[in-house]
């Protein structure tokens, strides 16, 4: 994306402007955000980045694939449904300890009731096999975890930008 098509950032220097951008990035229909992610710090950052560039969804947040696949088939700790909201957008780390993120992406693409939830690689991994592997498996894309907390809220605001407002995502079909 070039700098001129690129929005520029809203200063907040009054209640109106400040009224205004968040309106900009209301929750898409009430999407929760699921991010997997094996590092508390990792974890931390991401939902620091994702409030700064006033992304307003409900983001949870699971260690493993493990707790991953049980989040999303509400078992164990996450049986009660009130406790797992079906996530509108997947943000995976690739490596995490029990069953990492190319095995659960697997089992999330091979169910019929999971394979429609899109799921964005957050990931440390840059190697080529990985990128070509996961899209193989049904990843909607690849993001290479950015090194400052600035680029961070950049990928946050380009994800909020692209998932909650450009792309028409499957859900509940209309009754009637």
């Amino acid at each position: 994306m070039n700098a001129a098509h690129h929005d520029a950032e809203v200063p907040l220097a009054s209640e109106e402007n400040h009224l205004a951008v968040a309106a900009r990035w209301r929750p898409a229909s009430g999407m929760v955000v699921l991010l997997a992610d094996d590092d508390d710090d990792d974890r931390m950052l991401t939902a620091d980045a994702f409030r700064e560039a006033r992304l307003l969804n409900e983001m949870h947040f699971v260690s493993d694939g493990e707790e991953l696949l049980d989040y999303l088939h509400r078992r164990g700790k996450f049986a009660p449904p009130a406790e797992a909201q079906r996530p509108g957008l997947i943000l995976l780390d690739l490596n995490m300890p029990r069953k990492d993120g190319r095995e659960a992406l697997r089992e999330i693409k091979s169910d019929p009731d999971l394979r429609n939830i899109p799921v964005v690689i957050l990931t440390t991994s840059e190697t080529q096999a990985d990128i070509n592997q996961i899209y193989g498996l049904g990843a909607c894309s690849y993001i290479s975890k950015p090194v400052t907390f600035d680029a961070l809220v950049r990928a946050m605001k380009v994800i909020g930008e692209y998932w909650f407002q450009l792309v028409k995502l499957p859900g509940p079909t209309d009754a009637g």
